[in-house]
C-alpha cells in the first residue's frame, strides 16, 4: 500500500485547507485510517480517525473545525481544515490507525498569524 497525502500550503489565520490522501495498491475499501500531524519538536499526534462502525475520532483541539471523511470510488481519504490555528502548523501524514504502512511525505500546512 502507498499513502500519498496532498493539499497543504500557506494559509492565514481563519482560513481553510482541504487535504486529500490517495490510498494505492489496496483492495479493501477505506477504513480504520486517519490523519495525524507532526509539528517541529513534538511527537506526531493524532488528528482524525474515520472507521465504519465507530465514532469518527477527532482530537479536541480540532473539534468542531475539521472534518474527515472518505470517497472509496477514488480511493481517496479527507481532512477538510476550517478556522485554521497557528497551531495547527505542522506536517500531516494520513495511516491506518494504529499506524501499519510506511509514512510518506506527509504535506506541509503553515498558518500565519
Amino acid at each position: 500500500v502507498q499513502l500519498q497525502a496532498s493539499g497543504g500550503g500557506l494559509v492565514q489565520a481563519g482560513g481553510s485547507l482541504r487535504l486529500s490522501c490517495v490510498v494505492s495498491r489496496s483492495r479493501f475499501p477505506i477504513n480504520g485510517m486517519g490523519w495525524f500531524r507532526q509539528a517541529p519538536g513534538r511527537q506526531r499526534e493524532l488528528v482524525a480517525v474515520i472507521d465504519t462502525g465507530s465514532p469518527i475520532y477527532y482530537a479536541n483541539s480540532v473539534t468542531g473545525r475539521f472534518t474527515i471523511s472518505v470517497d472509496n470510488a477514488k480511493n481517496t481519504m479527507y481532512l477538510q481544515m476550517n478556522s485554521l490555528k497557528p497551531e495547527d502548523t505542522a506536517v500531516y501524514y494520513c495511516n491506518k490507525d494504529p499506524p501499519l504502512w510506511g509514512w510518506g511525505q506527509g504535506t506541509q500546512v503553515t498558518v500565519s498569524s
